[in-house]
């Protein structure tokens, strides 16, 4: 079942360097929320909080709360990985291991998590890849490599292995920058489908984009490079993209920014 998540006074730095400050905010289960801004204001670095992907980095660390549901996911005693279970990640550019076949990758992350029959394993990666919209173009290549697959196919490959192992949430960092449009709206159609069962949140720097396929957009801004970033606004998407309450986030949809 899909979780909502919510983000209080929350800080990350790398090192004494603080990149981000004082984050409020709430996401909503079983919708899509779209993180924009310019580069370097810290989306991507807010991103892999949510999931304590942040802390793999050397020097960084957290402060404040990150709830999903009653879970303090900073909390004392709770295991990093079992947080990345309930809260998958897809990256920039695909990334499926290269040396496994279709079907491996996207039993890689049952495989790590326990003992599995031959037949469970199946259904998995078939249901997996279904919901994907990946499983008539495979269904024939399961045993081929991962990496044979086109860039768009790859993609829905690494987001199959993602929801292989049910998580409660999807982050989506910039998942259409490295395809072509056709990738990308196949890509963009398959997020509409999996809000119905996953709370989603997406980085991308495509306006249309998160006009197209979120239900509520943060705008994050810094004041100067050097500074931490901070999220300046955050509303239903059609209101930020046609009456945003604040100037800064007008000035950069309309491309009046800087």
């Amino acid at each position: 079942m899909a979780k909502r998540i919510d983000i209080s006074g929350l800080n990350a730095y790398y090192g004494s360097f603080l990149a981000i400050e004082d984050i409020s905010m709430t996401v909503e289960p079983r919708s899509v929320t779209a993180f924009i801004g310019p580069s370097g204001c810290g989306k991507s670095t807010f991103l892999r909080t949510l999931n304590r992907m942040h802390e793999v980095t050397p020097g960084g660390r957290v402060e404040g709360k990150v709830m999903l549901d009653d879970e303090d996911l900073y909390g004392a005693g709770i295991d990093p990985v079992s947080v990345r279970r309930e809260i998958g990640m897809v990256f920039q550019r695909p990334n499926p291991f290269p040396t496994m076949s279709v079907y491996d990758n996207v039993a890689a992350g049952l495989r790590l998590n326990g003992k599995y029959k031959k037949s469970e394993l199946d259904d998995v990666v078939e249901k997996s890849l279904k919901g994907a919209n990946l499983w008539n173009e495979v269904k024939d290549r399961l045993n081929k490599p991962g990496s044979g697959l086109s860039g768009g196919q790859q993609q829905r490959l690494c987001i199959a292995r993602a929801i292989a192992v049910e998580p409660k949430v999807l982050l989506m960092d910039e998942p259409c920058s490295a395809l072509d449009p056709i990738s990308t709206l196949a890509i963009e159609d398959l997020i509409g489908e999996l809000k119905e069962q996953f709370t989603i949140v997406i980085v991308t720097h495509n306006m249309q984009q998160a006009a197209r396929v979120s239900d509520r957009t943060a705008f994050f801004n810094l004041a100067a490079v050097g500074q931490p970033g901070r999220l300046i606004e955050i509303d239903d998407t059609e209101r930020i993209f046609a009456n945003p309450s604040v100037q800064a986030t007008e000035d950069y949809i309309s491309g009046r920014f800087g």
